[in-house]
């Protein structure tokens, strides 16, 4: 399947306008004095397409992307708990760069994909016995009138280490992962969309994780192998 970047859902205004994509959620934790906080540290002055921007840099870059820590408990989930630990993972991060967003009156909600060809090492891979991401989660953001999807999951220096460009975002167009990386070489394809929420769909996230992964997830609903992403792909990348 090639590679197709996901159209806006329908909406306009009054899409954008309900009330859920601006109040506090379970995960979407916008009133947790945390996330206020940081909110409000990043986002500076100006628009909100300006805030959001400076939001979106200031959750890809300061929190290290970590698909081995996964906790698919509601209290591991929440926006909060990615300040707290310092690291998360794609729908975690998508859900702190919402939250900050709703403590700034832009409205935000998540969205999610199957994607192939995600960031992954070979040790990653092999404990998913697939290269088939399922529920990867983004964030999409109410600006000048239309939704902006915006990806925040991998920090630089991740995308560094596996010779990956960065996904830059400007707050008026989509900002979804390559289809390719810094040498031309296949690297992301999105085989169907999930939808958009407006907070984190837990059972059903550790459903199908669960189902999709046995091997990484245990039947609490954690990632029970540890493991550095980073550190792994320095190491491969040495190795070739």
């Amino acid at each position: 399947m090639k590679h197709r970047v996901a159209a806006h859902h329908p909406g306009g205004g009054a899409d954008g306008a309900k009330p859920e994509y601006l109040r506090p959620g379970c995960c979407v934790d916008s009133d947790h004095p945390d996330v206020i906080a940081f909110s409000r540290e990043h986002a500076g002055d100006g628009s909100p397409r300006e805030r959001a921007v400076r939001l979106y840099y200031a959750v890809r870059d300061g929190f290290r992307y970590d698909p081995y820590g996964i906790q698919l408990s509601e209290g591991g989930m929440k926006a909060s708990a990615v300040l707290d630990r310092g690291t998360g993972f794609c729908v975690t991060k998508a859900a702190l760069l919402a939250a900050c967003c709703r403590v700034q009156g832009i409205p935000a909600r998540l969205g999610f994909a199957d994607v192939r060809n995600h960031l992954a090492s070979g040790k990653l891979l092999r404990l998913m016995g697939t290269d088939l991401f399922v529920y990867h989660g983004f964030t999409e953001l109410y600006l000048r009138g239309t939704w902006v999807k915006a990806t925040p999951a991998f920090n630089l220096s991740l995308c560094e280490a596996f010779k990956v460009l960065p996904l830059e975002f400007d707050g008026r167009t989509d900002s979804l992962l390559h289809p390719f990386d810094v040498k031309g070489r296949r690297h992301m394809e999105y085989v169907c969309e999930r939808g958009s929420r407006e907070d984190v769909p837990l059972e059903e996230l550790r459903t199908e994780l669960a189902r999709a992964y046995p091997a990484l997830f245990s039947s609490a609903g954690s990632a029970s192998v540890p493991g550095d992403l980073e550190r792994e792909a320095l190491e491969e990348q040495r190795g070739r």
